[in-house]
């Protein structure tokens, strides 16, 4: 039967117009109460499906505890279940308490809904952990563990990481004394790409010393005197704390006295009296002072030091060019190295003294004023040129050491203060020195003689070719003018050629116009050959030959006879004087025979 006839037949049974049937309470078999009970659950269970999301955090109840989970109410249409592992950090959980989850499965395969507390505690307490970022707020941490470079510290429930930079204002060694300790922090950075927390304690003790230190700043003046603690010790002051603020003493301002190193005069953590000595504008920058708490040493110094007085005191600095000696606490003079010897040589001063040597000298220089004292120590010694003209006169005879060379001699040291010099041309009669190297060695012992003394110059002349009988003696008559000898040839250029006899001191030189031989050719280099002296200077030790004019003696013979009526006596060819040209030769064989002199 279809479903009008059942339809016709109820109105006719019930005697119902047609358009005054119930036609929702015909098909769904409820009245209308209870259609009206039935939209109202949908309502309240839909509105409770589409709100609940998975990251929302909501307050469910425990209504049952079994041995291994908590079932939590929601008010979703079933109850939630929580693992107690979840609950560790809260042993005394029990029916009734209220606890935020988070959903992890709408219906796991026996359609339970899934609940995370863990979660929930975590997404909660990262947005507290980024509200304290953002508003500066304090919080408590746990400190659980130390790591590298700092300590894990347990926030809201999230690890955040603490540098062992921002433990402390000062540094610290032994990190493991915070572990189990509960520390205000401030969160300083977050990273929530890779879920991480940065907390400082550092910035909490800063932000207190801040208002210590604007307090502190704002009463500072100058030539004000504090006390301090000793913050650090670097190699060129120390830095003290003010109690907030900090000031640096200058390595120089620590004592009147030389210091090499701050820690000579404090140690870490010690207390202080300072001075203000100044500070920047903003006075963050404060310059302290110790010494200037003490009396000046000068001011200190004796009345009646004078110049010309002997002193005591210890060597504090050494450099090359003096020694600084400490007269008298913080009042020191300088020794410069001139003054420590006699020796015209300068040397170092290391030479003479080394840090710590107690010496003594003589006050040369006194300015109470500058604050500056000059000292000599070989004052305290005789000066050898104080009696120079009894001990090394003119003529005498010494054993000297080779000290140094110049272009133009040796300076050889009789003795420690007495120095002399000998020419280059005093080194030898014969030999051609270009250098004085090439005739002895710096330490060498030299035969001298004293050739000059000049008192008040302080200038000694002394002479070694001297001390030896001069063979030009014995050449000038050996090599007289008109003599002829064997020689040879050792050089030949364009203006003659140079000429060595059988003395080999003996270097003669022959114009290029008289190597000519009977043949017409000419001497060439490494020829022996016979020579006639034309010119002998022993003064300049020259000599000047020919070979031309040994075959050319009866040509000249018959010359001079045939113009002796008109020549003065004694005069020579042209053939055999010297020329212009050959003067510009022997001036250079001369130089070169003189070594430069």
């Amino acid at each position: 039967m279809s479903k009008e006839t059942n339809s016709a037949e109820v109105l006719l049974n019930q005697n119902v117009a047609p358009e005054q049937f119930d036609w929702d309470s015909f098909e769904s078999g409820l009245d209308a109460d209870a259609r009206k009970e039935k939209s109202d659950l949908e309502e309240i269970y839909n509105g409770s499906l589409n709100n609940l999301q998975d990251n929302d955090v909501l307050v469910g109840k425990v209504v049952r505890l079994t041995d291994k989970e908590a079932i939590v109410d929601i008010n979703f249409k079933s109850e939630g279940v929580i693992s107690l592992n979840e609950f560790r950090y809260n042993q005394g959980l029990a029916v009734g308490d209220e606890v935020e989850v988070m959903v992890d499965r709408r219906e796991d395969k026996s359609g339970q809904l899934q609940l995370s507390h863990k979660k929930a505690r975590t997404l909660k307490a990262w947005d507290r952990v980024n509200e304290l970022h953002e508003t500066g707020e304090i919080v408590n941490g746990f400190v659980k563990s130390r790591t590298k470079g700092g300590m894990i510290v347990d926030v809201h429930g999230i690890e955040a990481f603490l540098p062992g930079s921002q433990i402390d204002v000062k540094p610290i060694k032994d990190y493991d004394q915070f572990v189990g300790k509960t520390m205000e922090f401030k969160v300083v950075k977050i990273n929530p790409e890779f879920k991480n927390v940065v907390v400082s304690h550092k910035a909490l003790i800063e932000a207190d010393l801040e208002g210590q230190k604007r307090e502190i700043i704002g009463q500072l003046e100058k030539g004000q005197v504090l006390e301090g603690t000793v913050k650090n010790i670097t190699s060129y002051g120390v830095f003290v704390d003010l109690g907030g603020v900090d000031g640096l003493i200058h390595i120089t301002d620590l004592s009147w006295s030389r210091v090499n190193h701050p820690s000579e005069i404090l140690s870490d953590g010690e207390t202080v009296k300072v001075v203000i000595l100044d500070f920047d504008d903003e006075k963050t920058r404060i310059q302290l002072g110790m010494k200037q708490l003490e009396a000046h040493p000068w001011d200190a110094l004796s009345a009646d030091m004078k110049v010309g007085d002997r002193v005591k005191g210890k060597v504090v600095v050494l450099a090359d060019y003096g020694a600084f000696v400490e007269v008298a606490p913080g009042v020191e003079g300088l020794i410069h190295v001139s003054e420590m010897s006699w020796s015209t040589h300068l040397r170092s001063a290391g030479d003479f003294v080394k840090v710590g040597d107690e010496v003594e000298a003589e006050v040369l220089t006194l300015d109470r004023e500058d604050r500056k004292i000059s000292l000599g120590m070989k004052q305290l010694s005789q000066d050898p040129w104080s009696n120079i003209e009894s001990k090394y006169p003119v003529g005498s005879k010494h054993v000297g050491t080779v000290r140094n060379f110049t272009n133009f001699g040796v300076f050889v040291e009789l003795e420690e203060g007495i120095d002399g010099l000998i020419y280059i041309s005093d080194l030898s009669w014969t030999k051609k020195i270009k250098h004085p190297s090439e005739f002895c060695a710096v330490g060498d012992k030299l035969d001298v003689i004293v050739l000059e003394l000049d008192t008040a110059a302080r200038r000694l002349s002394l002479g070694h070719k001297q001390l030896l009988e001069n063979p030009w003696d014995k050449f000038e008559t050996k090599y007289a003018e008109g003599t002829v000898h064997a020689g040879k040839a050792t050089e030949v250029f364009d203006k003659g050629a140079q000429v060595q006899f059988e003395d080999a001191e003996v270097e003669a030189f022959c114009p290029s116009r008289l190597l000519e031989k009977e043949d017409g050719s000419k001497i060439k280099k490494g020829e022996d050959a016979q020579f006639k002296v034309i010119e002998f200077n022993k003064e300049f030790k020259r000599v000047v030959v020919s070979h031309t004019g040994i075959f050319r003696d009866e040509e000249k013979k018959n010359v001079r006879e045939s113009s002796s009526s008109n020549k003065p006596m004694g005069s020579s060819s042209n053939e055999e004087k010297s020329t212009l040209g050959d003067l510009d030769v022997l001036a250079e064989l001369k130089k070169k025979m003189e070594g430069g002199n």
